[in-house]
């Protein structure tokens, strides 16, 4: 475990930063991503220095999937539960959370079309896609029913599965996630750890990308979906049936609290808990109480 900030490797991450600007923010202006960009980009310094200097390798695996390749990890044995990350990040960051559950679930952990090890085909990124992608994944493993646990773009295509397909899921844990781009803060590019996760994002991608050299196609796509979605109309929150629970931070930088709150309030008997001392990146913070709370919500 190390800071990725290291001074090895200083230069290739200012250089990357500095190209994100490039890249990322007149697209962010373009597409009034400003709201939105935050469900997936910001880290505390505490996160980033618990943030592994590698992704966990165990296996390399993937699936063809639409017009994709998908990469993804199985991990444990049992009832199966499904780690679905945030945008511009990969599997890697459920580290913590794939060693303690695989003690007794199945565990599949995947990079989302074009995140990490995954490839990226030349259809517009959306929840719809993307949920469909993991549906498809699903079927090629012959399981037919699965526990989501979602953090942030992967809480949204959670809920998205639960409205659109709620008989393939058991429960579904929706962590950091925002029902429509108004639910999140306006302030992202002001926000320091935003750049550091930027360059983060950016040199994990030319590192583990098959197709390194579409990072600037990547993030207009991915920055697009964020600007005009999730669109979850109060009707289709209300008529979620699988178990649910919201998880949020007390510290959310992301996601206003009392978006996360009232989204809890808009699905029927869903459980709401909002962690104090830690916000979008907890299960990277706090991870033995992150996975606590996951644990007994799958009990």
């Amino acid at each position: 475990m190390g800071n990725f900030l290291n001074i090895s490797r200083a230069g290739t991450f200012i250089t990357c930063l500095n190209l994100s600007y490039r890249v990322i923010l007149p697209q962010v202006f373009k597409h009034s991503v400003v709201t939105s960009i935050l469900c997936t980009c910001l880290f505390l310094s505490t996160i980033i220095s618990a943030y592994p200097d590698e992704p966990p390798i165990k296996a390399m695996t993937f699936a063809k999937v639409d017009d994709v390749s998908l990469y993804y990890e199985v991990h444990g044995g049992g009832e199966p539960i499904l780690l679905i990350h945030g945008g511009l990040s990969h599997a890697g960051y459920w580290s913590a959370q794939i060693d303690d559950l695989a003690r007794d679930y199945l565990v599949i952990a995947v990079d989302s079309r074009g995140h990490g090890r995954s490839s990226l085909s030349d259809k517009p990124i959306s929840y719809k896609l993307l949920a469909n992608d993991f549906l498809m994944l699903l079927d090629k493993l012959n399981i037919q029913s699965t526990n989501i646990l979602g953090w942030s773009d992967g809480g949204i295509i959670a809920l998205e599965l639960a409205i659109r397909q709620p008989k393939r899921l058991k429960k579904i844990i929706a962590f950091g996630a925002n029902s429509h781009p108004s639910g999140v803060k306006p302030n992202v590019t002001e926000n320091s750890r935003f750049r550091e996760f930027l360059t983060r994002a950016n040199a994990d991608y030319l590192a583990m990308s098959p197709e390194p050299n579409r990072w600037s196609e990547f993030l207009k796509s991915i920055t697009k979906m964020w600007a005009n979605e999730p669109n979850f109309s109060d009707l289709e929150l209300q008529n979620i049936t699988v178990p649910t629970l919201v998880l949020g931070g007390q510290q959310e930088e992301a996601i206003y609290p009392a978006h996360i709150e009232e989204l809890s309030k808009k699905i029927p008997n869903s459980k709401l808990i909002m962690m104090p001392e830690t916000g979008h990146f907890a299960m990277l913070e706090k991870p033995e109480k992150f996975n606590e709370i996951v644990r007994s919500f799958l009990k």
